[in-house]
């Protein structure tokens, strides 16, 4: 049971990297319209630059749960890499429940009333010609926050699962 849920939480996770490498081409091809556009028609348009950071930040923080999962996130590996597999389970398991799920659900919660906020005011670009519904990626917010608090739960899922034996290849990309 613990498997199953595991491994559909690492399908979520790498469902939003799917999600961050598309939004990643998408910034692509923003940065080279909006390049042509000034550089080649002198024609600047704020709307387009203002997406490259709209895009960015949603690409960045999405890409977040993917990371966690595949075991690229920042900690402490100067000692953590030279403990036993028990004790990195440990770690994981005690960082996940104390540290990183509860700070995703407090951000994860006042982000939706962020959101909320600029949903019910109509904010938009203080820039003419910026883009309107900033509530958009506002609400990235709260949902890139919450789905790192699942991608965590399948962290401490999979470590609970290699104290009790079962291992798999989850580590280092491999698949499930």
């Amino acid at each position: 049971m613990l498997v199953r849920l595991e491994r559909a939480i690492n399908r979520f996770s790498d469902l939003l990297g799917v999600v961050s490498a598309a939004l990643f081409l998408l910034l692509l091809v923003n940065v080279f319209i909006d390049v042509v556009l000034r550089y080649a028609l002198n024609v600047v348009y704020i709307g387009a630059q203002e997406m490259e950071w709209h895009l960015f930040a949603a690409m960045f923080m999405l890409a977040v749960p993917y990371t966690l999962k595949e075991e690229g996130h920042v900690r402490v590996d100067l000692v953590y890499e030279r403990l036993p597999q028990s004790w990195k389970n440990w770690i994981d398991i005690g960082g996940g429940l104390i540290l990183l799920i509860p700070f995703c659900i407090l951000v994860g919660y006042y982000g939706i009333g962020f959101a909320h906020e600029a949903f019910s005011l109509g904010e938009t670009s203080g820039d003419p010609g910026g883009l309107p519904a900033r509530w958009i990626i506002k609400s990235v917010i709260p949902v890139a926050f919450f789905a790192t608090a699942i991608s965590g739960v399948g962290m401490i899922l999979g470590a609970i699962n290699e104290l009790r034996g079962i291992t798999h290849e989850h580590h280092k990309g491999a698949a499930l």
